[in-house]
This record gives C-alpha cells, structure tokens and sequence, in this order.
C-alpha cells in the first residue's frame, strides 16, 4: 500500500513523502480500513452517523463522537478529549462504515466512559506541540531502560507515547511476571518532569507496535492487517504434521506464530476422511499399525507388526473399508491387495522463465583453455628449436 507522494517513481526509486506515516492521505499506514461506502449516499432523512475513528501512535485506534458536527475527512489532524486535557490523532475513517467496525469491535456509542468526542480541527499550535513530544520519546526510551536496569527489574520498556497536549507520557513494557515498578515511576517523574502511566502490553501486541519482516519475507501481520490475536496452540502444529520445533514454529514475539491458524480448518476437514492413527488394521496375514499420512494426497503408510521396515501404501478409503470389516469381526487377506503404487517424481524440469542460464553451469568445472593453449606453444616452440639444431647440424656434416 502506498500513496502517490510515497509510491515507486517512474524510475524505479521511492519517491519518499518523508510524512513518517502521516501523510495527508493515510493509505500507507498500517491497519487502514479501506472506505467501500464513500461513495455511498446516505437515504433521504438519515443524518451521517457520528462516531469517528482517530489512530495514533504504532496503530492504536480509538473511536470518538463528532458533537460538534465537524466536517471531517480521512486524514485530518484532530483534537479528541482524553482523561485529562486533549489527545492528537489522525482521521482514519468515517462514516457508516465506523458504525459496522464499532459493532465488530463491541465499542457502544453511548457508553461515556469509553467513547469520547472531538473538541476540533487542530491548530498549528496543537501540531508544534505534538510533534515536539513526539520527538522526545526516543531519547526517553533509551533513559527509561537504562533506569530499569539500574533498579534490576525484570522488563522491558519497548514504547513511549506522549499524550498529544505533552502533559503525561505513557510506558508501555513486556514482563514474564508481575514488576514492582513504584520506584521506577518515581525516578521517571523526577527525571522527565510529567506525568507517567505504566501499561503492560504482551509480547504479540509488543511485535505488533514495533513492527519487522517475519520468516516469510513480507512485514508482521500483526503490524500490518491482523488486529485481534487469538490463541495458538501446538495442535495447530500437529494436525498439520509440522514438527515441533521452537525455532521454527515461534514468531518474533516468542510466541507461536499467528500463521499456524490460517490453513488449520483445511486440514481440519481433509482430515475428516481419515481414520486415526492409533487404529490397527487386521488382516489374516498379521495386524497392521499406521506409520505416516499424506494429508491432501489422502494416503496412509502401514506396516506389520514386526515387519516395520515394509510400508504398504492405501488410499483412506481402502483404510475405511478394512476398518468396517473389522468391525464386523472379518479380516482381508493382507494389505497387499490393496496397496497403490505411490510413484515419487525424482527428477522436476524447472522451466527457464527469465532467460539465465541452467542453474547447474557451475557444477561441472570449466577447461583452463588459457593453460591449454600454453602448452600447446611450448609444444610448437620446442619442435621448432629441434628442427633448427637438426638442420645446423646437418650443414656442419
């Protein structure tokens, strides 16, 4: 995503709006909603609907009530009410469509205590005050964990947010367990003269605010478009035949990564077919266990007890239709009868798609042409001086 002052130049560089994610049209932050009902008109009669979602700092979205009926758009600079004095943020979205993600998120209109409203447009004078805390919070950051380790506390102090109006700075930290950090506000509020708020964020929504490339290459989904984080299991890892590793299976926040939950309802319901491991089949030749499953490909590895090294190969169909004579007490010959043939493509043609050469050119060793071609001189040097000496020396005779 990207807007046209940030967007890739004709020349195939970045342009650069250099707005650090405030650009005026707000279509290259992260977790923007996309407005499909702008360009809707509202019924004859029904006024706009009032609530306004502002995001601030690393993608914390609040929605707010438009009292004062302020012409508002995507993108402008506003004043909301806070706790105590007034909060800066930017527009993300308006209109019917805040009603629906209001809805999603459980946020009720005329609950007070946590929908506020919008005092107005900000000044310029709001704006050299907001950006003037914002520039304070990274060399606070790096103070406040220096504090943190003199203490020996066991946190970490990932994030600073100053409150639009500069009157109170908000901390947010990751710890395993519970930090006695009532000495630590005192040195904060000593040292940076304002009024503190500890927040304690877990370790996804740390990775979430702080943003990074995952394993695959492309940026955090939690940075980017995830905004609710559901629980992962190691099952998720099982059901889809991954092996459990930590290094692997973990994410940038430590915990197991959000991915795994993407493809689990299709195995879930290719698995639906499958009878369970722990199932013997019986036939008249000896009981048979099951080794291995290819879930899409919908086979199964069984072997003889005490046979363990012959697999034979059958569809889950064939492993139903033994389970079910089973079940009648009548056994089948052997698995033989059943197996397929499970041909294992050993060699793939990789199709040249982008004019290279083979990829294999460098296996081989090239010819030293250079030392060839050396000697085959010192070959044609030397026969010359040997048919020299031999004609002199005919001419002496």
């Amino acid at each position: 995503m990207a807007c046209n002052s940030c967007a890739t130049g004709e020349d195939g560089q970045p342009k650069g709006c250099k707005n650090n994610g405030t650009c005026g049209t707000d279509s290259c932050n992260k977790l923007t909603v996309f407005d499909w009902l702008a360009n809707m008109s509202l019924p004859n009669g029904q006024e706009p609907f009032i609530g306004v979602e502002v995001r601030f700092k690393n993608g914390r979205k609040h929605y707010y009530k438009n009292t004062e009926n302020l012409t508002l758009s995507i993108g402008d600079i506003v004043a909301t009410q806070a706790n105590s004095g007034h909060d800066i943020g930017m527009v993300t979205l308006t209109g019917e469509l805040v009603r629906v993600q209001m809805k999603r998120k459980k946020v009720d209109l005329e609950d007070a205590e946590n929908v506020l409203k919008i005092y107005r447009k900000a000044s310029q004078k709001d704006i050299d005050i907001w950006s003037a805390s914002r520039d304070k919070e990274e060399p606070m950051k790096v103070k406040a964990r220096q504090f943190a380790i003199d203490l020996k506390l066991r946190m970490k102090i990932s994030d600073i947010e100053y409150q639009g109006d500069g009157s109170k700075a908000t901390f947010y930290y990751t710890a395993e367990e519970r930090v006695d950090f009532r000495e630590l506000i005192k040195v904060f509020a000593r040292e940076f003269r304002t009024r503190i708020e500890m927040k304690q964020v877990g370790f996804r929504q740390e990775a979430a605010r702080l943003g990074g490339i995952g394993s695959c290459g492309r940026e955090l989904c939690c940075s980017t478009w995830l905004t609710d984080f559901r629980s992962v299991s190691t099952s998720a890892a099982r059901y889809q035949q991954l092996s459990l590793n930590p290094l692997k299976l973990a994410g940038q926040c430590g915990k197991l990564k959000c991915c795994l939950n993407y493809e689990l309802d299709s195995y879930l319901d290719a698995l639906k077919a499958f009878p369970k491991n722990d199932t013997k089949l019986y036939t008249e030749k000896g009981t048979a266990v099951c080794q291995k499953t290819d879930i899409f490909k919908g086979l199964m590895w069984y072997a003889y007890e005490g046979e363990w090294m012959n697999w034979h190969i059958i569809t889950t169909a064939q492993a139903n239709e033994i389970i079910f004579k089973n079940k009648k007490r009548e056994k089948v010959a052997s698995l033989e009868e059943y197996a397929v043939e499970h041909i294992q493509d050993t060699k793939s043609d990789f199709e040249n798609v982008v004019g290279q050469d083979s990829l294999t050119r460098f296996d081989s060793p090239k010819s030293n042409n250079k030392r060839k071609n050396n000697s085959s001189k010192n070959n044609r040097n030397k026969n010359r001086n040997r048919n020299r000496n031999t004609k002199q020396n005919a001419k002496k005779d």
